[in-house]
């Protein structure tokens, strides 16, 4: 059976709808729906998990979504083109929360308002920090329970995040109440890119592994390439689970083969098999990414403008060294108690106001005064570049110029981003 369907303006398959510039053709089976346009671009919406998974078999690089901002964001900032779409919003098994565990599995088609109530039960003590008067928060907690966590706080407290580095947080429905004190994703790429266009090294073999944090993290490099004029010649997913503690010597050099490239990018944030990559490339190059030479919020080799000092006393309060979410939350933190003795007093709303002012700037052992940006409260910071033993380099590099601070070719500048948490 074949029907004419015309989805809403702000669905994901409306440039595909019928009534476009290009002709498509929509298709109904068993109430799964299928568009395909003339230019070979295709979207498919199953109504149950069998199909999705089919789909998914059928067409390993189709992309799943559910709404569309993310995806609108992707297409109009970073240039992304997408042939296949497959919408995971008709799935039943998509929707709802359950916790699995000590982990809360929230369905990827599930929206705030259907898991708000699960979300109140289990995170009891955030409301009672609420109801108590507590109104600066600290988290270090993945992206969605964030902005849920902080659409529940609302205005009633002023949230650190120290810990998800997702770009959407930054360009997009940012919350006033919401300032971040990690780095993006588009951040530490951009590091990356800015190292790579200076040294010559433009010629990039970029390989990305299977999670979201993985594909996240790519995206921000991909992004970076276009944006300081590398090219990626080699795009490969790693999608095998062979035990490379015993085959890294003989799989990774065939993974790796190709005409030349200067450098292999890999994005394996997990670690799942980003170590076995450098010395068995097929080419002799650098390896760079999540692993090799690293871009990084904070490393235990950073001991530069008295980092030595923040180190050793984290060491003898932790047992550890600190990591980029330890500074992270060090960061805020240092950025509440800078607030709090300049203005004499803890309000949530006065200590905001100050951190946008151009009278705040945080000491963050990082050789430069640590600023909010006024458009989507990020703390804008240099990224040390390192390796598990050195630091490298340090960016933003002299090279790249900016009109009103370095640091902001670092991420999406105020142009690029759609956030306003000021006016």
């Amino acid at each position: 059976m074949v029907k004419e369907w015309t989805p809403d303006t702000e669905h994901p398959a409306a440039g595909m709808a019928p009534g476009s510039s290009e002709s498509a053709l929509s298709r109904i089976h068993q109430n799964n729906i299928t568009i395909e346009a003339a230019g070979g671009s295709r979207y498919d919406a199953p109504v149950c998990l069998d199909d999705l998974r089919s789909l998914r078999r059928a067409y390993p690089d189709s992309r799943l979504v559910a709404g569309s901002t993310d995806l609108a964001l992707e297409i109009t900032q970073q240039l992304s083109s997408l042939d296949h779409l497959v919408s995971v919003e008709r799935v039943p098994e998509m929707k709802g929360c359950a916790l699995e565990g000590d982990e809360l599995v929230i369905g990827a088609a599930t929206t705030y308002q259907a898991f708000r109530e699960t979300l109140c039960e289990l995170w009891p003590a955030f409301d009672a920090m609420l109801e108590n008067g507590i109104s600066l928060v600290v988290l270090n907690v993945p992206a969605q329970t964030l902005k849920a966590l902080t659409t529940r706080a609302d205005n009633n407290a002023l949230i650190f995040n120290a810990g998800a580095k997702d770009d959407a947080l930054r360009i997009s429905g940012c919350h006033p109440n919401l300032l971040h004190s990690i780095p993006s994703y588009a951040m530490l790429t951009d590091a990356l890119g800015q190292w790579l266009k200076q040294r010559q090294w433009v010629e990039i073999f970029l390989i990305t592994g299977p999670t979201d944090a993985d594909k996240g993290w790519a995206n921000g490099f991909r992004r970076a390439a276009k944006r300081f004029g590398l090219e990626i010649v080699e795009d490969k997913l790693w999608t095998f689970d062979a035990d490379l503690r015993r085959t890294a010597s003989k799989e990774l050099p065939l993974f790796t083969q190709g005409d030349d490239y200067d450098a292999v990018v890999v994005a394996d944030v997990r670690g799942d098999f980003g170590e076995y990559v450098p010395f068995n490339t097929w080419l002799p190059r650098p390896v760079v990414g999540t692993q090799g030479m690293s871009p990084v919020t904070w490393h235990r080799v950073v001991e530069s403008w008295g980092a030595a000092q923040l180190q050793n006393r984290f060491r003898e309060l932790a047992g550890r060294s600190m990591n980029s979410e330890d500074y992270a939350s060090w960061a805020a933190i240092r950025s509440i108690g800078t607030s709090v003795t300049a203005l004499g007093n803890a309000n949530p709303d006065d200590i905001r106001n100050f951190l946008f002012s151009n009278e705040f700037q945080l000491a963050g052992f990082k050789g430069r005064k640590l600023t909010f940006r006024d458009w989507n409260g990020q703390l804008r910071q240099p990224i040390p570049l390192v390796h598990p033993r050195g630091l490298v380099a340090r960016a933003p590099f002299e090279s790249f110029l900016h009109p009103n601070t370095t640091l902001d070719t670092l991420g999406y500048d105020k142009p690029e981003s759609d956030c306003r948490v000021n006016g």
